[in-house]
């Protein structure tokens, strides 16, 4: 009996896949009238892998996807593989951890969850937490719209974060939760070593007791009129300032 399947989407999301192998593929499929070098290479990729090839009607694809973003391919495979909370609360109490995680909180725009987890890919996240209720999931859209970075980052799904934030500091993480209304600044503050960022959700920021957890609350400077960052564009920049900081001290 064939595994729980869903339908991936999108030339970046199936060829990343297929270079993870983390997923199971049971078979691509690829729109008759969308032949291109892209999709060629994609087909080859498959066929080392022996996954079953099937050329369909356009319209069969868009009803297999539930729209018009597939760019000519998509692949029935197998759920995106969550990992557990003890793999990271392992990497973070390794004895030579410099443990760099991204904990979101309640964000719920599939979108936004996509591109985070591009921008964690680019900067060498060793994890992404984010509660099971309330929170955009690892789906297919959400692949989509990471380009496929989703394939390749480690996804955790807690039933409390308050609890595994704790859990995380007992083994020695720095928790930075980003707020707007903080004084001090993401330029000025240590955000090298073994921390965990915390990205609040689009409309209301960090939870409270969330909020409470946090070690240090800082901003992202800003001038304008317009006085706050959308979650993917102030996860990214924060996440970047990071990066930097710890690149300078290796």
């Amino acid at each position: 009996m064939r595994k729980k399947t869903e339908i991936l989407y999108g030339i970046h999301p199936v060829s990343e896949a297929l270079k993870a192998r983390k997923r199971n593929f049971f078979e691509l499929y690829i729109a008759k009238d969308k032949i291109s070098k892209r999709l060629h290479k994609v087909v080859e990729a498959a066929e080392a892998l022996n996954v079953p090839i099937k050329k369909v009607e356009t319209a069969k694809l868009e009803k297999m996807t539930a729209g018009n973003h597939h760019q000519g391919i998509g692949a029935a495979v197998t759920p995106y593989p969550l990992a557990g909370i003890a793999d990271i609360v392992d990497i973070a109490g390794s004895a030579n951890a410099n443990c760099f995680l991204l904990l979101l909180d309640n964000v719920i725009d599939p979108h936004n969850l996509g591109a985070l987890a591009r921008t964690a890919l680019c900067v060498g996240i060793d994890g992404i937490v984010i509660p099971k209720d309330r929170s955009a999931l690892p789906t297919p859209a959400v692949s989509r719209a990471s380009a496929g970075a989703l394939e390749h980052v480690k996804i955790v799904c807690v039933t409390n974060m308050v609890n595994t934030i704790k859990a995380l500091k007992k083994k020695g993480l720095w928790i930075v939760g980003l707020d707007s209304a903080a004084d001090r600044s993401i330029f000025l503050d240590d955000l090298t070593g073994s921390i965990g960022i915390v990205i609040g959700g689009e409309e209301k920021g960090i939870r409270p007791l969330v909020k409470k957890q946090c070690d240090v609350l800082v901003s992202i400077p800003q001038i304008g009129l317009i006085n706050s960052l959308n979650a993917s564009v102030a996860g990214g920049v924060v996440m970047y300032e990071a990066f930097r900081q710890r690149s300078l001290r290796k």
